[in-house]
C-alpha cells in the first residue's frame, strides 16, 4: 500500500485479463504515475493521468508499485 501524497510508478497490473483491461481503461498502465489522494478503510481515491479515480481495496491490491 502506498502512502498518501507520494508519487508512485506502476510496475505491473495483476489479476484476470478482464480486470487488467478495466484498470488499463481507467489509466493504470505499467510505467504510469499514480498518487494516493485519500484512504478510507482500504478504499482510496487516486490521481492517475490527471484524473481522480476511486478504487476499492481489491482493485488497489492488483496494482503493483
Amino acid at each position: 500500500m502506498a502512502r498518501t501524497g507520494e508519487i508512485n510508478i506502476i510496475k505491473k497490473i495483476g489479476g484476470k485479463e478482464e480486470t487488467r483491461r478495466f484498470l488499463e481503461n481507467l489509466g493504470f498502465v505499467a510505467g504510469g504515475q499514480v498518487i494516493v489522494l485519500s484512504k478510507i478503510s482500504g478504499n482510496m481515491i487516486v490521481n492517475v493521468k490527471e484524473s481522480r479515480v476511486a478504487i476499492d481495496r481489491d482493485m488497489a491490491n492488483k496494482i503493483m508499485i
